[in-house]
């Protein structure tokens, strides 16, 4: 409960403040990623510096969420505040990939707390028909964090240093938090709920062992050594463990019933999917400009950019013609510009041009906004008002979960592929033929070691890599365009679920 006390706008302010902090540190470090290997070394960990950060958010969000209903938002706000102030602290200390990477799960760790309890706090002190407008405000922040986070990084590494993308983090934070301590008034109740944190550890041990199997597959470990099938026993194990335990958990970190319910599975997996593509895109698109297009970092933000110019449009739309055309038709435009997106991408190779990158992203970006904005109507006027709460958590944790292994999937299919054409080319190098030639390319000191043959030659194993990178996104959005084209043909508000 909130005070008459609480003084909405700076409230609001504070809260877009922290949803844009958070929110503009998932774009940012893409564009960077290539400047930062080639300082700290370790391109075959060039994934877990995206996997850490959206892992602990996905096993975070829905812990922060029911602590902020026993302890209050303030409280919890400020504390993933602060912890993610102290990763970002660290992220720009880092003398190695290693270390990066823990202070990157720091980060996330924090970042967990600020989506939940910001959109819970606006929930707290506007009303009903005031939430509407308010939530498009909180919408716009994720539109342009998209747009200024690569465009950001880009500045940064060209005119200072990269750890800036970092330390940029903290004043905003102070900010928020500030905000937040001083202009919201609430009572707290203290409410008495279990927290699941047997059936978020379970999914931490499921999800980690996934991720750490799609990276090191065919890269550190054959796919049939006894460290990769111990992992997969061990994800399957966990995950019958999880499952166990989200029956008989009185609060469950996932509520199963809602699965039954045809629609809500079809487009949670499909969120799944297409958060996993869009984290493909995101992840490694700029390092392919920047490696393979030759061109410099704040081109590779512009290219980037261009999934947020789409987004918010296509959204738009979606919202306008879902009533006249219905969800599936509306979904399903989506669908398809997915594809043309994907198979621009794909197409690369051949049109080896920034413009052509950038309008695969607008598609990308279009698809995302159709697709996303019509699964959220959907489900949310296919299920009673006591069970929308849990029913709409559930697609943004499915997005996310898809973001956190696709991008160790996809990176793994970067190492795997890299390693595998350096066996087979390498005898033309005159150093050891392992990933790391590749942080050697990114340094312009190092740079100067190889010959111009043999940097055209690591430059051709990067291309050959990220384009099969490209062929897994294609995929991605095939199977994604084929669960949106099996949606149910009637309007959704015909159904509903009222368990």
């Amino acid at each position: 409960m909130t005070g008459k006390q609480t003084k909405r706008p700076f409230v609001l302010a504070a809260v877009m403040l922290g949803m844009f902090m958070a929110a503009v540190e998932a774009t940012i470090v893409a564009t960077a990623m290539p400047t930062i290997v080639a300082d700290l070394g370790g391109f075959s960990l060039f994934s877990w510096v995206f996997s850490a950060y959206l892992l602990m958010q996905v096993v975070m969000v829905p812990i922060y969420g029911k602590l902020s209903d026993i302890y209050g938002r303030k409280l919890i706000f400020s504390i993933g505040v602060t912890i993610f102030l102290i990763g970002s602290f660290l992220c720009g200390l880092a003398p190695s990939i290693e270390f990066l990477i823990i202070a990157r799960l720091i980060q996330g760790l924090g970042a967990g707390a600020v989506q939940p309890v910001a959109t819970t706090i606006v929930g707290d002190i506007y009303t009903k028909e005031e939430r509407a407008k308010i939530q498009g405000y909180l919408a716009s922040v994720w539109g342009i964090s998209s747009v200024l986070g690569p465009v950001l990084g880009g500045l940064f590494v060209a005119f200072t240093h990269w750890k800036w993308i970092f330390w940029v983090n903290i004043p905003f934070g102070l900010i928020a938090m500030a905000g937040i301590i001083v202009f919201l008034k609430e009572d707290v109740d203290q409410e008495k709920r279990k927290i699941d944190y047997l059936g978020s550890g379970f999914l931490l041990i499921t999800v980690s062992a996934l991720m750490v199997v799609f990276i090191q597959g065919g890269v550190q470990w054959n796919w049939t050594s006894p460290q990769i099938i111990s992992l997969m026993c061990i994800a399957a194990l966990s995950l019958i463990a999880f499952l166990w335990q989200e029956k008989r958990a009185e609060d469950p970190v996932m509520s199963l019933s809602i699965w039954q319910h045809r629609l809500i599975a079809l487009a949670n997996i499909a969120s799944l999917t297409l958060g996993a593509m869009l984290i493909g895109v995101s992840s490694f698109l700029p390092t392919y400009v920047q490696i393979v297009l030759n061109q410099p970092a704040i081109i590779a933000g512009f290219t980037l950019t261009m999934i947020s110019v789409g987004w918010p449009i296509s959204s738009t739309l979606a919202g306008r013609w879902i009533i006249p055309l219905g969800s599936r038709k509306t979904a399903l435009i989506g669908g398809v510009s997915l594809m043309i997106g994907a198979t621009m991408f794909l197409t690369l190779s051949i049109v080896q041009h920034p413009v052509w990158a950038g309008a695969g992203s607008f598609f990308l970006g279009a698809g995302m906004g159709f697709s996303t904005t019509t699964f959220i109507v959907s489900i949310q006027s296919s299920v009673s008002w006591r069970m929308r709460g849990v029913a709409t958590a559930s697609n943004m944790f499915m997005r996310l979960l898809g973001s956190a292994l696709g991008v160790a999937l996809l990176g793994g299919i970067l190492n795997s592929r890299m390693q595998q054409f350096l066996m087979e080319q390498g005898d033309e190098l005159t150093i050891e033929p392992s990933i790391d030639v590749v942080n050697m390319l990114l340094d312009p000191v190092g740079r100067e070691q190889f010959s111009a043959e043999e940097s055209q030659l690591i430059q051709e194993g990067i291309t050959h890599s990220l384009n099969s990178v490209y062929i897994g996104v294609f995929i991605l959005a095939f199977i994604s365009f084929l669960l949106i084209f099996s949606l149910p043909k009637s309007d959704m508000q015909n159904s509903s679920v009222n368990k």
